[in-house]
């Protein structure tokens, strides 16, 4: 099978390796930092409440991209891509413009083609307060006829380590 490498080096050839990163590091939390623009908040000044979706997606990418997978290649080389499911988010105190977020990520649980993530974004001043708790289902799915799709063996390696 064509594997995407990703490492620290571009490479040009998008057909070696698909995993760059040791393993072990996959069931740690993960923390992405995210600093909130005004086009981030509403007329109060405060994070708009969609925003927070925002984080968590492209908190889950970086997750993802740091285990050595990239989202356009899985969806060009493997034919799948992961969709949102379900959400459910709760939140704590807002975030304001400028502040500094530091959005976690952790896996909860995996099925055969679907993961559940627990993630927390906090502010990364005033003693790391929390800003939101959220438990996002992803399912893996075919990227040509949008049906459910096992996990590739190369990510359940990665989220076995």
């Amino acid at each position: 099978m064509d594997r995407v490498k990703r490492a620290t080096h571009h490479t040009t050839a998008r057909d070696e390796d698909l995993t760059c990163k040791p393993a072990g590091r996959s069931r740690a939390p993960f923390n992405w930092a995210v600093r909130v623009y005004y086009e981030d908040t509403d007329l109060g000044g405060v994070v708009y409440h969609a925003n927070y979706l925002r984080f968590l997606e492209r908190a889950r990418t970086e997750w993802l991209r740091s285990l050595g997978f990239e989202q356009d290649a899985l969806r060009e080389r493997l034919k799948i891509q992961f969709v949102v499911v379900e959400a459910k988010i709760g939140f704590r105190r807002p975030a304001r413009f400028n502040d500094e977020l530091l959005v976690s990520v952790k896996v909860r649980e995996t099925g055969r083609a679907s993961i559940v993530f627990d993630q927390d974004i906090h502010a990364a001043a005033a003693r790391h307060a929390e800003i939101c708790r959220a438990e996002i289902r992803v399912a893996c799915i075919d990227s040509g006829n949008f049906k459910p799709k096992p996990l590739p063996p190369e990510l359940l390696t990665e989220l076995a380590a």
